[in-house]
Protein backbone atom coordinates (compact mmCIF):
# COMPACT_ATOMS: atom_id res chain seq x y z
CA UNK A 1 0.00 0.00 0.00
CA UNK A 2 1.19 3.33 -0.73
CA UNK A 3 0.22 6.88 -0.18
CA UNK A 4 -2.47 6.73 -2.41
CA UNK A 5 -3.89 3.44 -1.32
CA UNK A 6 -4.23 0.25 -2.95
CA UNK A 7 -3.89 0.38 -6.52
CA UNK A 8 -6.51 -1.10 -8.46
CA UNK A 9 -5.87 -4.14 -10.89
CA UNK A 10 -6.25 -3.70 -14.83
CA UNK A 11 -9.05 -5.67 -14.38
CA UNK A 12 -10.59 -3.35 -11.90
CA UNK A 13 -10.20 -0.64 -14.34
CA UNK A 14 -11.80 -2.46 -17.11
CA UNK A 15 -14.78 -3.20 -15.56
CA UNK A 16 -15.60 0.56 -15.44
CA UNK A 17 -15.54 0.69 -19.54
CA UNK A 18 -18.99 1.88 -20.69
CA UNK A 19 -18.52 -0.18 -23.97
CA UNK A 20 -15.97 -2.84 -25.82
CA UNK A 21 -14.91 0.24 -27.95
CA UNK A 22 -13.44 2.50 -24.78
CA UNK A 23 -11.97 -0.38 -23.80
CA UNK A 24 -10.17 -1.26 -26.60
CA UNK A 25 -8.92 2.68 -26.83
CA UNK A 26 -8.21 2.96 -23.06
CA UNK A 27 -5.38 -0.15 -23.21
CA UNK A 28 -3.65 2.07 -26.01
CA UNK A 29 -3.32 4.94 -23.53
CA UNK A 30 -2.14 2.61 -20.59
CA UNK A 31 1.23 3.15 -21.46
CA UNK A 32 3.82 6.13 -20.41
CA UNK A 33 3.90 7.43 -23.99
CA UNK A 34 1.04 9.79 -24.64
CA UNK A 35 1.21 11.10 -20.64
CA UNK A 36 2.63 13.68 -18.89
CA UNK A 37 2.52 15.52 -15.99
CA UNK A 38 1.09 12.54 -14.25
CA UNK A 39 0.48 12.35 -10.07
CA UNK A 40 -1.78 10.98 -7.39
CA UNK A 41 -2.61 11.76 -4.08
CA UNK A 42 -2.91 9.98 -0.76
CA UNK A 43 -7.53 10.56 -1.14
CA UNK A 44 -7.57 8.58 -3.95
CA UNK A 45 -7.45 11.59 -6.68
CA UNK A 46 -5.16 10.66 -10.11
CA UNK A 47 -4.17 13.16 -12.90
CA UNK A 48 -2.17 13.48 -16.31
CA UNK A 49 -1.74 15.46 -19.19
CA UNK A 50 -2.57 12.94 -22.60
CA UNK A 51 -1.12 13.90 -26.54
CA UNK A 52 -4.06 14.12 -28.36
CA UNK A 53 -4.33 15.62 -32.14
CA UNK A 54 -4.79 18.87 -31.22
CA UNK A 55 -1.78 21.19 -30.09
CA UNK A 56 -3.15 20.78 -26.35
CA UNK A 57 -2.97 17.86 -24.62
CA UNK A 58 -6.29 16.82 -22.73
CA UNK A 59 -6.15 17.42 -18.92
CA UNK A 60 -7.54 14.12 -17.12
CA UNK A 61 -8.66 13.95 -13.05
CA UNK A 62 -10.06 10.69 -11.82
CA UNK A 63 -11.52 10.78 -7.93
CA UNK A 64 -10.94 7.16 -7.34
CA UNK A 65 -13.05 6.93 -4.34
CA UNK A 66 -15.96 7.78 -6.14
CA UNK A 67 -15.06 6.65 -8.70
CA UNK A 68 -15.27 10.21 -10.76
CA UNK A 69 -13.88 11.43 -13.77
CA UNK A 70 -13.23 14.65 -15.18
CA UNK A 71 -11.57 15.33 -18.85
CA UNK A 72 -11.22 18.07 -20.95
CA UNK A 73 -11.91 15.97 -24.11
CA UNK A 74 -15.71 16.22 -26.35
CA UNK A 75 -16.30 12.43 -25.35
CA UNK A 76 -19.99 11.95 -23.72
CA UNK A 77 -18.71 8.92 -22.54
CA UNK A 78 -18.06 8.05 -18.34
CA UNK A 79 -15.42 7.32 -18.27
CA UNK A 80 -13.88 8.69 -21.56
CA UNK A 81 -10.54 6.74 -23.36
CA UNK A 82 -8.24 8.74 -21.43
CA UNK A 83 -9.42 8.52 -18.13
CA UNK A 84 -9.35 4.59 -18.77
CA UNK A 85 -5.94 4.97 -19.75
CA UNK A 86 -4.84 6.95 -17.42
CA UNK A 87 -6.15 4.53 -14.48
CA UNK A 88 -4.29 1.59 -16.28
CA UNK A 89 -1.09 3.51 -16.08
CA UNK A 90 -1.84 4.12 -12.28
CA UNK A 91 -2.49 0.51 -12.27
CA UNK A 92 0.59 -0.60 -13.86
CA UNK A 93 3.31 1.13 -12.96
CA UNK A 94 3.88 3.82 -9.43
CA UNK A 95 6.79 5.20 -11.06
CA UNK A 96 4.72 6.47 -14.01
CA UNK A 97 2.07 8.29 -11.69
CA UNK A 98 4.16 9.30 -8.18
CA UNK A 99 2.89 11.01 -5.26
CA UNK A 100 2.54 14.71 -6.11
CA UNK A 101 0.63 17.87 -5.06
CA UNK A 102 -2.48 17.81 -7.60
CA UNK A 103 -1.88 20.89 -10.14
CA UNK A 104 -4.38 24.10 -10.04
CA UNK A 105 -6.51 22.43 -12.87
CA UNK A 106 -6.63 19.19 -10.80
CA UNK A 107 -7.28 20.56 -7.67
CA UNK A 108 -10.25 23.01 -8.85
CA UNK A 109 -12.38 20.02 -9.93
CA UNK A 110 -11.52 17.93 -6.71
CA UNK A 111 -12.35 21.21 -4.65
CA UNK A 112 -15.95 21.55 -6.15
CA UNK A 113 -16.40 17.70 -5.72
CA UNK A 114 -15.85 18.16 -2.36
CA UNK A 115 -17.86 21.61 -2.01
CA UNK A 116 -20.51 19.96 -3.53
CA UNK A 117 -20.76 16.72 -1.47
CA UNK A 118 -20.63 19.28 1.81
CA UNK A 119 -23.45 20.80 0.49
CA UNK A 120 -25.09 17.31 -0.04
CA UNK A 121 -24.96 16.45 3.64
CA UNK A 122 -26.03 19.43 4.59
CA UNK A 123 -29.06 19.93 2.98
CA UNK A 124 -29.71 16.02 4.31
CA UNK A 125 -28.35 17.04 7.58
CA UNK A 126 -31.52 20.41 7.49
CA UNK A 127 -34.07 17.88 5.89
CA UNK A 128 -33.98 20.49 3.59
CA UNK A 129 -37.05 19.43 0.67
CA UNK A 130 -37.92 20.59 -2.72
CA UNK A 131 -41.08 23.40 -3.11
CA UNK A 132 -42.94 20.48 -5.16
CA UNK A 133 -42.61 17.87 -2.17
CA UNK A 134 -43.37 20.28 0.34
CA UNK A 135 -47.05 20.36 -0.12
CA UNK A 136 -48.17 17.09 1.00
CA UNK A 137 -51.77 17.64 -0.49
CA UNK A 138 -50.93 18.31 -3.90
CA UNK A 139 -48.77 15.16 -3.95
CA UNK A 140 -51.86 13.59 -3.08
CA UNK A 141 -53.88 14.31 -5.60
CA UNK A 142 -51.38 13.90 -7.95
CA UNK A 143 -50.65 10.65 -6.05
CA UNK A 144 -54.21 9.84 -6.76
CA UNK A 145 -54.65 10.72 -10.84
CA UNK A 146 -51.60 8.54 -11.35
CA UNK A 147 -53.27 5.42 -9.25
CA UNK A 148 -56.44 5.78 -10.74
CA UNK A 149 -54.89 5.90 -14.39
CA UNK A 150 -52.67 2.49 -13.61
CA UNK A 151 -56.14 1.14 -12.25
CA UNK A 152 -57.75 1.84 -15.92
CA UNK A 153 -54.87 0.43 -17.14
CA UNK A 154 -54.89 -2.66 -15.36
CA UNK A 155 -58.72 -3.46 -16.05
CA UNK A 156 -57.96 -2.81 -19.88
CA UNK A 157 -55.12 -5.38 -19.41
CA UNK A 158 -57.10 -8.00 -17.80
CA UNK A 159 -59.23 -7.29 -20.67
CA UNK A 160 -56.43 -8.57 -23.29
CA UNK A 161 -55.51 -11.24 -21.14
CA UNK A 162 -59.31 -12.58 -20.97
CA UNK A 163 -59.59 -12.28 -24.74
CA UNK A 164 -55.74 -13.90 -25.23
CA UNK A 165 -57.39 -17.23 -23.26
CA UNK A 166 -60.87 -16.77 -25.18
CA UNK A 167 -58.98 -17.02 -28.39
CA UNK A 168 -56.73 -19.61 -27.70
CA UNK A 169 -52.49 -19.17 -27.06
CA UNK A 170 -52.08 -20.60 -30.80
CA UNK A 171 -53.95 -16.96 -31.92
CA UNK A 172 -50.93 -15.24 -30.41
CA UNK A 173 -48.48 -16.50 -33.12
CA UNK A 174 -50.51 -15.53 -35.78
CA UNK A 175 -51.55 -12.16 -34.49
CA UNK A 176 -47.77 -10.90 -34.69
CA UNK A 177 -46.05 -8.82 -31.93
CA UNK A 178 -48.08 -5.42 -33.09
CA UNK A 179 -51.54 -6.17 -30.79
CA UNK A 180 -48.49 -6.18 -27.64
CA UNK A 181 -47.13 -3.28 -28.63
CA UNK A 182 -50.20 -1.30 -29.40
CA UNK A 183 -51.50 -2.73 -25.20
CA UNK A 184 -47.77 -1.92 -24.17
CA UNK A 185 -48.03 1.77 -25.60
CA UNK A 186 -51.06 1.97 -23.63
CA UNK A 187 -49.99 0.97 -20.10
CA UNK A 188 -47.42 3.92 -21.12
CA UNK A 189 -50.32 6.12 -21.49
CA UNK A 190 -51.57 4.83 -18.15
CA UNK A 191 -47.86 5.31 -16.29
CA UNK A 192 -47.41 2.00 -15.85
CA UNK A 193 -44.25 1.15 -16.89
CA UNK A 194 -43.88 -1.69 -15.25
CA UNK A 195 -46.90 -3.35 -17.19
CA UNK A 196 -45.71 -2.07 -20.20
CA UNK A 197 -42.63 -3.53 -19.66
CA UNK A 198 -44.19 -7.24 -18.83
CA UNK A 199 -46.44 -6.89 -21.91
CA UNK A 200 -43.70 -6.37 -24.22
CA UNK A 201 -42.53 -9.59 -22.83
CA UNK A 202 -45.18 -11.32 -23.40
CA UNK A 203 -44.90 -10.27 -27.25
CA UNK A 204 -41.96 -11.85 -27.80
CA UNK A 205 -42.36 -14.94 -26.33
CA UNK A 206 -44.77 -16.72 -29.31
CA UNK A 207 -42.91 -18.47 -32.17
CA UNK A 208 -39.92 -18.29 -29.86
CA UNK A 209 -38.75 -21.57 -29.74
CA UNK A 210 -40.46 -25.33 -28.79
CA UNK A 211 -42.53 -24.79 -25.62
CA UNK A 212 -43.34 -21.30 -26.02
CA UNK A 213 -47.21 -21.87 -25.51
CA UNK A 214 -46.65 -23.11 -22.12
CA UNK A 215 -44.20 -19.80 -21.53
CA UNK A 216 -47.10 -18.06 -22.20
CA UNK A 217 -49.28 -19.08 -19.92
CA UNK A 218 -47.06 -18.87 -17.02
CA UNK A 219 -46.52 -15.08 -17.62
CA UNK A 220 -49.77 -14.23 -18.56
CA UNK A 221 -50.41 -15.74 -15.09
CA UNK A 222 -47.96 -13.22 -13.56
CA UNK A 223 -49.18 -10.62 -15.13
CA UNK A 224 -52.35 -11.34 -14.69
CA UNK A 225 -51.55 -11.78 -10.97
CA UNK A 226 -49.81 -8.04 -10.76
CA UNK A 227 -53.05 -6.62 -12.10
CA UNK A 228 -55.15 -8.31 -9.41
CA UNK A 229 -52.43 -7.33 -6.57
CA UNK A 230 -52.76 -3.48 -7.94
CA UNK A 231 -56.21 -3.22 -8.43
CA UNK A 232 -56.72 -4.84 -4.70
CA UNK A 233 -53.77 -2.85 -2.86
CA UNK A 234 -56.10 -1.84 -0.43
CA UNK A 235 -56.34 -5.06 1.36
CA UNK A 236 -52.26 -5.77 1.04
CA UNK A 237 -49.91 -5.91 3.75
CA UNK A 238 -47.76 -2.81 3.59
CA UNK A 239 -44.28 -4.65 2.86
CA UNK A 240 -46.47 -6.39 -0.57
CA UNK A 241 -47.96 -3.51 -1.09
CA UNK A 242 -44.82 -1.56 -1.56
CA UNK A 243 -43.74 -4.25 -4.01
CA UNK A 244 -46.71 -3.83 -5.84
CA UNK A 245 -46.07 -0.56 -6.21
CA UNK A 246 -42.56 -1.38 -7.48
CA UNK A 247 -43.62 -3.64 -9.93
CA UNK A 248 -45.72 -1.72 -11.45
CA UNK A 249 -43.63 1.27 -11.96
CA UNK A 250 -44.05 3.57 -9.35
CA UNK A 251 -40.87 4.48 -7.87
CA UNK A 252 -40.04 5.55 -4.22
CA UNK A 253 -37.28 7.22 -3.16
CA UNK A 254 -35.09 5.65 -0.67
CA UNK A 255 -36.07 6.51 2.56
CA UNK A 256 -35.23 3.96 5.05
CA UNK A 257 -32.39 3.73 7.46
CA UNK A 258 -28.86 4.10 6.39
CA UNK A 259 -26.80 1.49 6.69
CA UNK A 260 -22.82 2.30 6.81
CA UNK A 261 -20.44 -1.33 6.17
CA UNK A 262 -17.78 -2.35 4.69
CA UNK A 263 -19.33 -3.65 1.25
CA UNK A 264 -17.54 -5.62 -1.03
CA UNK A 265 -18.38 -4.98 -5.03
CA UNK A 266 -19.10 -8.43 -6.00
CA UNK A 267 -20.55 -7.82 -9.82
CA UNK A 268 -21.25 -5.44 -11.70
CA UNK A 269 -23.26 -5.50 -15.45
CA UNK A 270 -24.90 -3.82 -17.87
CA UNK A 271 -28.32 -4.55 -20.07
CA UNK A 272 -30.20 -3.04 -22.64
CA UNK A 273 -33.15 -2.02 -25.07
CA UNK A 274 -33.95 0.50 -27.37
CA UNK A 275 -34.97 2.70 -24.81
CA UNK A 276 -32.12 2.55 -21.39
CA UNK A 277 -29.20 1.30 -20.51
CA UNK A 278 -29.03 -0.25 -17.04
CA UNK A 279 -26.39 -1.06 -14.61
CA UNK A 280 -26.86 -3.56 -11.79
CA UNK A 281 -23.97 -3.66 -9.19
CA UNK A 282 -24.16 -6.33 -6.14
CA UNK A 283 -22.93 -5.38 -3.02
CA UNK A 284 -22.53 -7.34 0.22
CA UNK A 285 -21.49 -5.74 3.72
CA UNK A 286 -19.28 -7.47 5.32
CA UNK A 287 -20.50 -6.89 8.91
CA UNK A 288 -24.18 -6.98 8.34
CA UNK A 289 -24.29 -9.83 6.63
CA UNK A 290 -26.62 -7.97 3.81
CA UNK A 291 -26.92 -8.00 -0.12
CA UNK A 292 -27.85 -4.76 -2.12
CA UNK A 293 -28.57 -3.65 -5.86
CA UNK A 294 -27.42 -0.31 -6.72
CA UNK A 295 -29.43 0.45 -9.93
CA UNK A 296 -28.01 3.41 -12.18
CA UNK A 297 -29.48 4.41 -15.63
CA UNK A 298 -28.61 5.91 -18.95
CA UNK A 299 -30.20 6.47 -22.36
CA UNK A 300 -30.11 4.00 -24.95
CA UNK A 301 -26.01 3.79 -26.26
CA UNK A 302 -24.78 6.09 -23.21
CA UNK A 303 -23.15 4.34 -20.34
CA UNK A 304 -24.51 4.72 -16.63
CA UNK A 305 -22.45 7.23 -14.85
CA UNK A 306 -22.34 5.10 -11.79
CA UNK A 307 -19.23 2.65 -11.81
CA UNK A 308 -17.79 0.69 -8.95
CA UNK A 309 -15.00 -2.13 -9.77
CA UNK A 310 -15.60 -5.60 -8.55
CA UNK A 311 -12.97 -7.10 -6.36
CA UNK A 312 -12.87 -4.08 -4.31
CA UNK A 313 -14.15 -3.26 -0.66
CA UNK A 314 -16.20 0.74 0.48
CA UNK A 315 -16.72 1.98 3.59
CA UNK A 316 -19.69 3.94 2.66
CA UNK A 317 -23.76 4.30 3.32
CA UNK A 318 -26.30 2.81 1.37
CA UNK A 319 -29.97 3.83 1.96
CA UNK A 320 -32.73 0.86 1.32
CA UNK A 321 -35.62 0.98 -0.88
CA UNK A 322 -39.58 -0.29 0.41
CA UNK A 323 -40.62 -3.31 -0.36
CA UNK A 324 -41.12 -7.06 0.72
CA UNK A 325 -37.94 -8.58 -0.63
CA UNK A 326 -36.51 -5.60 -2.61
CA UNK A 327 -32.38 -5.51 -2.42
CA UNK A 328 -32.14 -2.13 -4.12
CA UNK A 329 -30.78 1.22 -2.40
CA UNK A 330 -29.07 3.98 -2.86
CA UNK A 331 -25.17 4.56 -2.43
CA UNK A 332 -24.40 7.61 -0.52
CA UNK A 333 -21.43 8.63 1.43
CA UNK A 334 -18.36 7.22 1.14
CA UNK A 335 -15.67 7.19 3.71
CA UNK A 336 -12.29 6.17 2.13
CA UNK A 337 -10.28 5.30 -0.84
CA UNK A 338 -11.78 1.74 -1.80
CA UNK A 339 -9.50 -1.26 -0.90
CA UNK A 340 -9.52 -4.78 -2.20
CA UNK A 341 -11.78 -7.68 -1.18
CA UNK A 342 -9.86 -9.80 1.38
CA UNK A 343 -12.07 -12.90 1.07
CA UNK A 344 -15.34 -13.73 -0.81
CA UNK A 345 -18.65 -13.67 0.96
CA UNK A 346 -20.39 -16.77 3.01
CA UNK A 347 -21.75 -19.15 1.08
CA UNK A 348 -23.76 -22.38 0.86
CA UNK A 349 -24.82 -25.25 -1.22
CA UNK A 350 -27.17 -25.66 -4.14
CA UNK A 351 -29.80 -26.39 -2.05
CA UNK A 352 -29.08 -23.80 0.06
CA UNK A 353 -29.34 -21.60 -2.98
CA UNK A 354 -33.27 -22.62 -4.25
CA UNK A 355 -34.21 -22.16 -0.67
CA UNK A 356 -33.30 -19.10 -0.95
CA UNK A 357 -34.85 -18.01 -4.28
CA UNK A 358 -38.27 -20.21 -3.17
CA UNK A 359 -38.45 -18.08 0.22
CA UNK A 360 -37.74 -14.65 -1.45
CA UNK A 361 -40.73 -15.69 -3.98
CA UNK A 362 -43.10 -15.61 -0.84
CA UNK A 363 -42.39 -12.11 -0.41
CA UNK A 364 -42.19 -11.17 -4.40
CA UNK A 365 -44.03 -13.42 -6.90
CA UNK A 366 -42.90 -11.34 -9.72
CA UNK A 367 -38.87 -12.26 -8.83
CA UNK A 368 -36.78 -12.98 -11.78
CA UNK A 369 -33.63 -14.37 -9.80
CA UNK A 370 -32.04 -13.89 -6.03
CA UNK A 371 -28.51 -13.06 -5.10
CA UNK A 372 -26.39 -16.02 -4.06
CA UNK A 373 -23.12 -17.31 -3.60
CA UNK A 374 -22.61 -21.12 -3.94
CA UNK A 375 -19.46 -22.38 -2.65
CA UNK A 376 -17.44 -25.57 -3.42
CA UNK A 377 -19.50 -25.93 -6.50
CA UNK A 378 -17.37 -27.68 -10.10
CA UNK A 379 -18.78 -26.40 -13.44
CA UNK A 380 -19.47 -29.35 -15.34
CA UNK A 381 -20.85 -30.22 -18.61
CA UNK A 382 -24.45 -31.68 -19.19
CA UNK A 383 -26.87 -32.82 -21.82
CA UNK A 384 -28.50 -29.21 -22.25
CA UNK A 385 -25.14 -26.89 -21.61
CA UNK A 386 -23.40 -26.66 -18.08
CA UNK A 387 -24.34 -26.81 -14.28
CA UNK A 388 -22.93 -26.11 -11.45
CA UNK A 389 -22.51 -29.34 -8.86
CA UNK A 390 -21.83 -29.53 -5.41
CA UNK A 391 -18.48 -31.05 -4.73
CA UNK A 392 -19.62 -32.99 -2.01
CA UNK A 393 -23.09 -34.06 -2.84
CA UNK A 394 -25.25 -35.10 -6.12
CA UNK A 395 -27.24 -31.66 -6.24
CA UNK A 396 -26.60 -29.24 -9.28
CA UNK A 397 -27.88 -26.18 -10.64
CA UNK A 398 -28.15 -25.63 -14.34
CA UNK A 399 -26.51 -22.08 -15.61
CA UNK A 400 -28.53 -20.01 -17.53
CA UNK A 401 -28.99 -19.61 -21.45
CA UNK A 402 -29.33 -15.82 -20.24
CA UNK A 403 -26.49 -15.15 -18.25
CA UNK A 404 -24.82 -12.25 -19.06
CA UNK A 405 -21.52 -13.63 -20.89
CA UNK A 406 -20.55 -16.88 -22.44
CA UNK A 407 -16.95 -15.71 -22.17
CA UNK A 408 -17.22 -15.61 -18.55
CA UNK A 409 -18.18 -19.29 -18.75
CA UNK A 410 -14.97 -20.49 -20.32
CA UNK A 411 -13.29 -17.82 -17.33
CA UNK A 412 -15.16 -20.08 -14.81
CA UNK A 413 -14.09 -23.09 -16.52
CA UNK A 414 -10.37 -22.56 -16.47
CA UNK A 415 -10.72 -21.01 -13.25
CA UNK A 416 -11.75 -24.17 -11.68
CA UNK A 417 -9.59 -26.29 -13.46
CA UNK A 418 -11.97 -29.25 -12.21
CA UNK A 419 -11.83 -28.25 -8.53
CA UNK A 420 -14.21 -26.30 -6.68
CA UNK A 421 -14.70 -22.89 -6.66
CA UNK A 422 -16.93 -20.34 -5.23
CA UNK A 423 -19.39 -18.62 -7.21
CA UNK A 424 -21.47 -15.74 -6.89
CA UNK A 425 -24.50 -15.19 -8.96
CA UNK A 426 -28.41 -14.90 -9.42
CA UNK A 427 -30.64 -17.87 -9.01
CA UNK A 428 -34.07 -18.15 -10.72
CA UNK A 429 -36.14 -20.02 -12.56
CA UNK A 430 -33.88 -20.25 -15.68
CA UNK A 431 -31.16 -21.30 -13.43
CA UNK A 432 -27.87 -19.70 -12.10
CA UNK A 433 -26.48 -16.56 -13.89
CA UNK A 434 -22.58 -16.56 -12.27
CA UNK A 435 -21.35 -13.29 -12.35
CA UNK A 436 -17.98 -13.44 -10.42
CA UNK A 437 -15.91 -16.54 -9.35
CA UNK A 438 -12.98 -17.08 -6.81
CA UNK A 439 -10.12 -19.90 -6.58
CA UNK A 440 -9.47 -21.73 -3.31
CA UNK A 441 -7.72 -19.92 -1.34
CA UNK A 442 -7.64 -16.71 -3.16
CA UNK A 443 -9.37 -13.61 -2.68
CA UNK A 444 -9.00 -11.69 -6.03
CA UNK A 445 -12.23 -11.25 -7.57
CA UNK A 446 -12.64 -13.03 -10.75
CA UNK A 447 -15.33 -11.21 -13.01
CA UNK A 448 -17.76 -13.32 -15.17
CA UNK A 449 -19.96 -10.96 -17.00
Amino acid sequence: MNQQGVRWTAEQVLDLAPDAASRKAGSRLGTAGPWSETGGSGAGAVWGLCKGSGSRPYATVVDTSGPAYKCSCPSRKFPCKHALGLLLLWAGDEGTVPDAEAPGWAEEWLAGRRTRERRQEDRAADGERSPRAADPEAARRRAERRAARISAGAAELEQRLADLLRGGLAAAERSGYGPWEETAARMVDAQAPGLAARVRELGAIPGSGQGWPVRLLEESALVHLLDRAWLGIDRLPESLAATVRTRVGLTAPAEGPAVRDDWLVLAQYDSSDARLTTRRIWLYGRGTGRTALLLSFGAAGRAPQLALPPGLTIDAEIVPHAGAGQLRAELREQFGAPVPVESPPPGGSTEDALAAYGTALGDDPWLESWPVTLTDVIPVPSDDGWQLADAGGPQALPIAPTAPSRAGLWRLVALSGGGPVTVFGECGHRGFAPLAAWSAGSPETVTLT
